[in-house]
């Protein structure tokens, strides 16, 4: 009989085999050997997770040898897909299937490996419910206008998006108020509210549809309400990790109020309230680039001509940057210029607005 003191040597040495016994292993060409759990792989690089130093990336084509004891998710050039322990060796790899038997295919075919957590949040990312999946930011800064006021104070705005496989809904938000002290009495002299909504839905890897309702309400134009219902399609010139570049045209119906402009003597204004509803074209760009690791340039200009008059028409440029300080929190920077053709007698064409400030974003 084994001696309590005996005992737990043995245990330890048990527990020690067991667990390189379930773990899957990775022999390199140079002749080092890993060991862990493989988490995924785009057919490029390789995902190891290890007890000692967490997740390690690895050349696919640096391996020699892998195998797993663990189930992986494997996708093949072709749209082939199969579901089972792996080896790979010598340029081939072997996925031992539950029900198919062995399927068998070249390493360079192979385009995507996940463990089943990784396969998991795969499949709820393609149709997660309207409450998950969201994702965006919040900013709150200090804004420097330049146009029809001079002043400078606080900006907020807010955006969401909520991706699947094949569509996109997009939320924003956002507002400028700024008030100027001098000369007194104190004066508002800037109040931009704007928001709107859109959906997006791929018809193709390149083409999709899009709807959107976008709402403005600008006092330094004198603008009480613009309504803009946009329906048309876009194109995805670039959509890859690093970018992403769209065009887009459609069709509008665009209601605007105007109010009374500037007061210039008494009971005489300079303009007097007016309400457009007229169709317009909605011609657009839009850009997002990664740079690095931490930063992230967005960039979009949109054009609207008046169908009924095309010497009238707005425009809208927007660029801006956020860096990441910590998981959820970053600096951003927004460059913006709103221009309208026709504004009410009193007011300017353009309105310029810069805003800097801290960046808040979450995932749902």
């Amino acid at each position: 009989m084994l001696r309590r003191f005996e005992l737990f040597p043995l245990l330890a040495l048990l527990a020690l085999s067991s667990s390189l016994v379930f773990a899957d292993q990775v022999t390199l060409k140079n002749g080092d050997r890993l060991t862990g759990t493989v988490v995924k792989s785009d057919g490029k690089t390789l995902i190891l997770h290890t007890d000692a130093v967490g997740d390690v990336t690895i050349k696919f084509d640096a391996i020699q040898e892998l195998k797993t004891d663990q189930e992986l998710h494997v996708s093949m050039k072709g749209g082939k897909t199969a579901v089972g322990p792996v080896t790979a060796t010598d340029g081939k790899i072997e996925i031992a299937t539950k029900t198919g038997g062995t399927v068998e295919a070249a390493k360079d075919d192979v385009t995507l490996i996940r463990n089943d957590a990784e396969q998991t949040a795969y499949d709820k990312s393609l149709h997660p419910g309207l409450t998950h999946g969201w994702n965006g930011g919040a900013n709150v800064g200090f804004s420097l206008a330049r146009g029809n006021s001079q002043t400078e104070n606080l900006a907020v705005a807010f955006n969401a998006t909520h991706p699947t496989l094949n569509d996109k809904i997009t939320l924003y938000a956002g507002s400028i108020y700024t008030k100027s002290d001098t000369p007194p009495p104190p004066t508002v002299s800037a109040n931009l509210e704007q928001g709107g909504l859109r959906y997006d839905r791929n018809l193709n890897p390149k083409l999709f549809a899009f709807g959107a309702a976008d709402f403005q309400a600008n006092a330094l134009q004198f603008l009480d309400l613009r309504a803009v219902y946009t329906g048309g399609f876009g194109y995805h010139a670039i959509a890859s990790d690093a970018t992403t570049l769209n065009f887009l045209g459609g069709i509008n119906f665009t209601h605007e109020t105007y109010s009374n402009g500037p007061l210039i003597a008494p009971g005489v204004f300079a303009s007097y309230g007016v309400t457009n509803k007229f169709a317009a074209l909605t011609l657009g760009e839009e850009l997002l680039h990664k740079l690095g690791k931490s930063t992230v340039v967005t960039q979009n200009f949109y054009f609207y001509p008046d169908l009924s008059d095309t010497s009238q028409y707005r425009g809208t440029f927007n660029l801006g940057t956020v860096t990441k300080i910590s998981k959820s929190f970053g600096w951003q920077n927004q460059f913006g210029d709103i221009y309208v053709s026709n504004p009410p007698t009193g007011a300017k064409k353009n309105d310029v607005v810069i805003t800097t400030g801290l960046n808040y974003s979450f995932t749902h």
